[in-house]
C-alpha cells in the first residue's frame, strides 16, 4: 500500500506518508483509514510527506473532487512536504481547490524543517 499514517495525539496531529505511484483510490483509502482510526480528532493538522512518491498519477478532475472530501476540520493545518516540481504544482492544485471550498489552510513546502516550523512543531519531531 502506498500510504501510511502515524497519530500523534500529543501534538494534535496526523501524520501521512505516501510511496510509489500514488493515485485518487489511494487517497480515499487513506482518508478512510484515517477517518476511522479512534486516536484521529477532526481538530487535529496534518503533515503529508509526499517525498518518496515517485508519480501522482491524478487528472484535474480527481484532485478537485478530493479536495472536496476532507476528515479535517475547517481550522485545521495540512502542510505537504514535496521533493518534485510536478509535486509542488499538483499539490498547490489541491490547496486551491480546498481552498475555494473553504476551511482548513494548506501549504506546501520543500522541506520537512520548513513544514514543522509552519505547523509550530519541534524541528527534529520528523526526520
Amino acid at each position: 500500500m502506498p500510504t501510511d499514517f502515524t497519530i500523534d495525539p500529543e501534538h494534535h496531529l496526523v501524520i501521512s506518508r505516501g510511496s510509489g505511484v500514488f493515485t485518487h483510490a489511494d487517497y480515499l483509502d487513506h482518508m478512510s483509514r484515517v477517518g476511522a482510526d479512534p486516536k484521529f480528532r477532526p481538530d487535529f493538522n496534518q503533515l503529508v510527506d509526499c517525498r518518496a512518491i515517485s508519480q501522482m498519477d491524478l487528472s484535474g478532475g480527481e484532485i478537485s473532487d478530493l479536495a472536496g472530501r476532507s476528515v479535517f476540520g475547517d481550522l485545521s493545518h495540512r502542510a505537504f512536504v514535496v521533493s518534485s516540481e510536478v509535486q509542488f504544482g499538483l499539490t498547490r492544485m489541491f490547496a486551491t481547490y480546498r481552498e475555494m471550498k473553504g476551511g482548513q489552510e494548506i501549504r506546501v513546502f520543500r522541506t520537512m524543517p520548513e513544514a514543522l516550523s509552519w505547523l509550530g512543531l519541534p524541528p527534529d519531531l520528523v526526520d
